[in-house]
């Protein structure tokens, strides 16, 4: 071999080599999901395949590295997990308990047969600021904090005004209602659109529970739209008890009917329904709900206003929510703001309609369930009070 040919491909084995070590980076997250009193998922991104593991440590006064910490890693049927996609479930955790941690991903160049190469590892910061942090929920709180915003569709300012008010060490979760974007057409819009701004505020250490909304249900990313939200009950549809307050978190569907033009055929919204009403029987027979101060529910179109989707919810979930004592529905999609009042023969609960401006904001104790509506300055433009069901 000439001296050239051998001078280019040591060039050429450069270049790959250093390709191959071009530092791996996380690109968005990480975030908190499905998080009760034993458990939490940890949810984060980064720029190229890669295992990925979670490091926790209690909050004492130790450094975080002060002796080796477990690790959790994202694995599925055996295997750790190779993926752009990091999603940590961490399991038999303390109640109350407050645990710091740390995420990891390792590179993944190549696997062939039972060789895997792997590159260079990156995770978040604990050096030079603190780690970050999340507490358990505790099955004998007695009060609680949270908020509700919707229908922002990628109006990160808006967002910004109305979290921004909150006191966040006495903020205990957040609701996002629906249709936070327009639609849903790749990883990086989902997350410009409002899951960035929402991990910058609040989303890494205090959790945000998700209420998909008809807008979320668009776009060709869509179907990816559960990947980045797991919950505890495997569906986009749950229940949990947080303190005094249960709340049934509920998937709307479309708005329309299945065959319109607008979804393409690519929606079957009402089989989708009646399997969630299935659900939703046994779901409200569950001790956390029947014992419950409080019986919330949280889904993004009300059960009125004439559209299909709209009276899909009111036929297949109002009367088993009437039977069950559900005290409230928080809604939004109107994109204005409404409170109606039970109605004897329809729903025997009130509705709250939060506008696409506005923030729900709520405390709830032994004595009452107080719900105000905040607009961007701050200002309370309504409330509602409930009061324990038993």
């Amino acid at each position: 071999m000439n001296k050239s040919v051998c001078f280019l491909l040591c060039c050429f084995l450069n270049v790959t080599v250093c390709i191959a070590q071009t530092k791996i980076s996380i690109t968005h997250g990480p975030y908190l999901q499905a998080l009760h009193d034993t458990g939490v998922t940890i949810v984060w991104t980064t720029d190229k395949d890669a295992v990925g593991w979670v490091e926790l440590a209690p909050d004492d006064s130790t450094h975080f590295y002060r002796e080796e910490r477990p690790k959790h890693f994202a694995s599925s049927h055996g295997f750790k997990d190779v993926s752009k996609l990091h999603k940590v479930t961490l399991r038999g955790l303390q109640p109350g308990v407050k645990y710091r941690y740390r995420v990891y991903a390792q590179e993944v160049i190549s696997h062939v047969g039972t060789n895997v190469q792997y590159g260079q590892v990156v995770a978040t910061q604990v050096y030079q600021r603190a780690p970050l942090s999340f507490t358990t929920s505790r099955p004998d709180q007695s009060s609680l904090s949270f908020a509700i915003v919707n229908d922002i569709h990628g109006r990160n300012d808006v967002m910004k005004n109305l979290l921004g008010q909150l006191d966040w060490p006495e903020t205990d979760l957040v609701f996002f209602n629906g249709d936070m974007a327009n639609d849903l057409r790749s990883e990086e819009q989902l997350f410009a659109h409002y899951m960035d701004t929402a991990t910058a505020l609040f989303a890494s250490e205090i959790p945000m529970y998700y209420a998909r909304g008809n807008h979320e249900t668009r776009g060709n990313f869509a179907s990816a739209f559960p990947d980045y939200f797991p919950t505890t009950s495997g569906h986009l549809y749950y229940v949990f008890r947080r303190g005094p307050v249960c709340f049934v978190v509920l998937d709307c569907g479309e708005d329309k009917p299945d065959s319109d033009i607008e979804y393409s055929g690519i929606v079957t919204m009402d089989e989708y329904r009646t399997q969630q009403a299935e659900w939703l029987k046994e779901a409200l027979q569950r001790p956390e709900y029947r014992e419950a101060p409080y019986k919330v529910v949280v889904c993004h179109m009300p059960p009125f206003g004439g559209w299909h989707g709209e009276e899909e919810i009111a036929r297949k979930f109002v009367p088993l929510l009437n039977a069950a004592g559900a005290q409230v529905m928080l809604s939004g999609h109107l994109h204005r703001h409404m409170k109606r009042e039970a109605q004897p023969g329809n729903h025997q609960f009130p509705i709250l309609v939060n506008s696409n401006n506005n923030m729900l904001k709520a405390t709830a104790d032994g004595q009452r369930l107080h719900i105000d509506v905040v607009d961007q300055s701050g200002k309370t433009i309504d409330s509602i009070t409930l009061y324990p069901s038993h």
